[in-house]
């Protein structure tokens, strides 16, 4: 019946999942889909069939409030779409849900409860955990004494046991947990569990003198926990090339100076030991120049030393780089040749230009002198054309930088 919802259509191959992977389904799970179910049902309480003439729909088809048409509204939105575990127990579950539905509604109106528990047996009342649904352990309080969790409670998982809130102990949580004493209630009831000073593993009140016995780290004196120096004695283990520091109620072990094999404290005053590029200067190890103390430290050609914590390196000289391991003159890439002119100033050019103009006047002279007509006319045509120019602002110009020598 329900093969046609749109939402379940991906999910046709999950239908032969037997019953036994439905029992191990999560408890968490089927509330979580119950409870989407009963949202769904406040959310199509007031609605109808719409369209048409919904009292005939109503008299004909049966009401909606009890349709199949609202029970796939319901279940299209019961489950997002990412959420697999949903869906796959959506799946595997529509002939249980269809039979409430139609069915089972009135008497058992609490969905939760007759599918979760009842049908599918994946989750337990409340107060009650495990595959038979035990009776989580109780006291005067409730559960646990009202003071803590049953392990596994409402779900056929766990085994009972009370998981106390901080502060408290016991099969009931009834007592007060290392670390916390019983505050005196003005009533004679059982007063709760405050915390302890911070040292203490038992107390009869807050403060640092009222300790009864101590945590581990501390040692008892006159009612005062005292930290025991475990650096001191031989409390401590720490591994080569580390060194102890005291914590409250513990200690760490701390990593030596760069300067140091194996220290007795930080800093490279304490060092047992100096390492290599290190030599004891006063008391403390201190850096070796290398650079200065070796007469050729860098023996390659073009290289200078360069002095480091511990160490040195060499490097080129300034203007050199390194090539196959060999320091070799840094060298600017050629650049492409230059011209005839262009090393040459404007003014330069200028001059070159009026040159080689005048040489083509005289030329044309010359020829105009033995009478040739034709150069006679590109005579005075280039006469004419110079005069012109040297009459113009530019002309003015360039005779006034020649008479100043520029």
């Amino acid at each position: 019946m329900w093969g046609a919802w749109p939402l379940l259509a991906a999910l046709v191959l999950l239908s032969e999942l037997s019953v036994v992977k439905v029992q191990t389904a999560p408890c968490q799970t089927c509330r979580k889909l119950t409870e989407s179910f009963i949202k769904g049902l406040e959310r199509t309480a007031n609605k109808n069939f719409g369209g048409g003439n919904t009292a005939w729909e109503e008299e004909k088809l049966a009401k909606y409030a009890r349709s199949e048409t609202r029970l796939l509204e319901i279940v299209e939105a019961a489950c997002e779409k990412t959420d697999f575990e949903c869906n796959r127990l959506l799946e595997q579950i529509e002939d249980q849900v269809e039979t409430w539905w139609f069915h089972r509604q009135q008497e058992a109106p609490d969905l939760f409860e007759w599918l979760c528990i009842e049908q599918l047996r994946l989750c337990c009342p409340p107060g009650h955990f495990g595959p038979d649904c035990k009776e989580c352990p109780s006291g005067p309080g409730g559960v646990c004494g009202g003071l803590g969790r049953c392990e596994g409670e409402g779900t056929r998982l766990g085994d009972g046991e009370c998981v106390c809130d901080p502060g408290y102990s016991g099969p009931l949580c009834q007592t007060c947990a290392d670390g916390y004493y019983r505050e005196k209630s003005s009533n004679n009831s059982a007063g709760t569990c405050a915390a302890c000073y911070h040292s203490c593993k038992k107390c009869s009140g807050p403060q640092d003198y009222k300790c009864l016995d101590c945590k581990p780290g501390w040692i008892l004196h006159d009612n005062k926990c005292v930290d025991v120096d475990e650096c001191g004695t031989e409390l401590a283990r720490c591994p080569s090339n580390t060194y102890c520091h005291n914590t409250d109620g513990s200690y760490e072990c701390r990593g030596c100076d760069q300067a140091c094999v194996g220290c007795m404290g930080s800093g490279p005053a304490r060092c047992k030991k100096c390492a290599r590029g290190y030599r004891l200067k006063g008391a403390k190890c201190l850096d070796i120049d290398e650079c200065s103390e070796r007469a050729i430290a860098c023996p390659g050609l073009n290289e200078a030393c360069i002095n480091e914590e511990g160490s040195f390196h060499c490097d080129c000289a300034e203007g050199f780089i390194r090539r196959d391991s060999i320091c070799v003159e840094n060298q600017p890439p050629a650049g492409p040749e230059k011209g005839l002119f262009d090393e040459m100033t404007d003014d330069e050019v200028l001059v070159l230009q009026q040159m080689f103009f005048g040489v083509i006047i005289c030329a044309l002279a010359t020829l105009a002198a033995k009478g040739d007509m034709v150069f006679t006319a590109i005579f005075i045509g280039g006469v004419a054309a110079m005069a012109g120019y040297w009459l113009t602002e530019k002309g003015d110009y360039m005779l006034d930088g020649f008479l100043k020598g520029r």
